[in-house]
């Protein structure tokens, strides 16, 4: 199956910014709670952050928003692994 159209939908803005904010809050936050949200939570900003960027709400503004949003989220779980696996490595 093909997904490259996804790649399409990624905004490099809004996958930063949900980037840094969903770090923030996952490092900022202890309670665990909250961190369920996240995914959510960078969801919407991707929206927002979408919506401002092309100055118009579509339908393809919102996927792009959520995608990127929900891209950062993988992102960080990758790196997360990345960096974690070398950790293990290096001991």
């Amino acid at each position: 199956m093909d997904l490259s159209f996804v790649a399409e939908y990624i905004s490099p803005i809004a996958l930063v910014i949900c980037l840094a904010i969903g770090y923030i809050i996952k490092n900022a936050i202890p309670n665990e709670g909250i961190n369920r949200f996240i995914p959510l939570i960078v969801a919407v900003i991707g929206v927002i952050v979408c919506i401002l960027a092309e100055g118009t709400f579509t339908v393809q503004v919102l996927a792009m928003g959520l995608i990127s949003g929900l891209a950062s989220t993988g992102l960080y779980e990758a790196f997360k692994n990345i960096i974690a696996g070398n950790k293990e490595g290096n001991e």
